[in-house]
């Protein structure tokens, strides 16, 4: 039920970014194009919090085909660089269960992810370095007079607004641009602000322990690892009882009391860490009431046959494995205001153009985030924002519904379409 590549070429290349302190080779973001190379407009779009850039591949591919004049370059985050997807890429869901999770030897090689010790330097990458590298790409883009309009999925959102926001040697990100697409996510949410003091202590901090570890088993590593062998086996052998759901290495949570097959552990999980809460509830699939192994019923926007095929990408893969503390539990929520304070200037945070910021807005909204896309056009010059919403689905389903259910691909297009002219 995935959507199936197009007849064109889906590239992916590398951009020199500017120096990060780490090794040379992360030095540099990798990104996917989707859609005809003539193409003069170039959606850029950057991930979400563990997000890397394959969350875009099924939504691309369905918009690149309804608006030819468009592009998509989907945006990795340097540190996805240090994945080892090696055994992954090859398909295989038990070499790679055995590879990542077991510890077993393939091809002669054993799994040896990077020591915390080793990259100190992770502590430093935050929202100033993940603008930077959009810079580059941003850049790229714009060759040969393309125009450039920058999106962002959940934290991602956020990133845009604070490129479009963010001075450049006196100059505003905005000016790079020709809208901007937000899904799901974005500043002015009004966090909590730490105190300078605080601040600079938590920076400090993110040098000896620099990696968020979101199932906190000191292996930040394994929600990818585990994302990209779910999907495997839930897309080769969708009936088969679930070898994961008994496995040492997948958190308690994620288990479940009876024998899943494989399809069902993958969308309970998927449920669980994208809740279907109010109005999406009842258009969320769930595992079904008997059999053994205990099979899976679909809802009607996101069938689990469509998320097995995106959670199994690789090397291009929809998990980010090492994401940096400081992006995500620091800067993001430091820039929230998107206007400069002491709290910015002691972290190199150089918002400082909302106030001057008018580009055309298109915002999107599931049943999980607050009106934000309403907020930034109130904060600054955006006038006639293009605001779309859909209390049905979840956070992840702008990202792998099914055309015909997917509000967000319905509504964008004929955004896009118009700046594309």
């Amino acid at each position: 039920m995935a959507g199936a590549a197009p007849a064109w070429a889906e590239p992916v290349f590398t951009v020199a970014a500017p120096a990060g302190g780490g090794p040379k080779q992360y030095d540099r973001v990798t990104v996917q194009r989707f859609g005809r190379p003539a193409a003069r407009t170039v959606l850029v779009l950057t991930p979400g919090k563990y997000s890397g850039a394959g969350v875009f591949t099924l939504v691309a591919r369905e918009l690149v085909a309804r608006v030819p004049s468009v592009q998509v370059w989907a945006v990795d985050r340097r540190e996805q660089a240090m994945e080892d997807s090696s055994v992954m890429a090859s398909g295989d869901a038990n070499r790679a269960l055995e590879y990542y999770l077991h510890g077993a030897s393939v091809d002669g090689r054993t799994f040896t992810p990077p020591d915390v010790t080793e990259v100190s330097y992770m502590g430093r990458w935050g929202l100033a370095r993940v603008v930077a590298d959009l810079h580059a790409v941003v850049r790229r883009a714009r060759a040969s007079g393309r125009r450039v309009v920058l999106g962002g999925y959940s934290l991602g959102a956020s990133v845009a607004e604070a490129y479009a926001c963010w001075d450049f040697s006196g100059r505003a990100g905005a000016r790079d641009l020709a809208g901007l697409v937000l899904i799901d996510g974005g500043m002015l949410s009004g966090v909590d602000l730490p105190s300078v003091a605080d601040a600079r202590d938590q920076a400090r901090e993110f040098l000896t322990a620099p990696r968020d570890d979101i199932f906190r088993r000191a292996m930040p590593w394994s929600y990818g690892v585990l994302a990209g062998v779910a999907g495997l086996l839930a897309r080769d052998a969708p009936q088969a009882p679930s070898p994961l759901n008994s496995d040492a290495a997948v958190p308690l949570f994620l288990q479940m009391t009876f024998t899943p097959t494989n399809e069902t552990l993958l969308g309970d999980a998927m449920g669980l860490l994208y809740p279907a809460r109010g109005p999406a509830a009842p258009h969320a699939g769930h595992p079904a009431r008997a059999g053994d192994p205990r099979p899976w019923v679909d809802g009607d926007i996101t069938p689990v046959a469509r998320l097995a095929e995106w959670s199994a990408q690789s090397p291009i893969d929809t998990v980010d494995w090492y994401t940096p503390r400081r992006l995500v539990d620091l800067d993001v929520g430091a820039a929230d205001r998107l206007v400069p304070s002491r709290l910015t200037r002691a972290l190199g945070l150089r918002v400082s153009h909302l106030r001057t910021l008018s580009l055309p807005l298109y915002a999107f909204e599931t049943s999980t985030t607050p009106a934000l896309g309403r907020r930034l056009a109130r904060a600054s010059r955006i006038r006639h924002p293009r605001l779309a919403s859909d209390a049905r689905m979840t956070h992840v389903d702008p990202l792998v519904a099914v055309p015909e259910q997917n509000t967000f691909l319905q509504t964008l297009v004929p955004f896009v379409r118009r700046l594309s002219r």
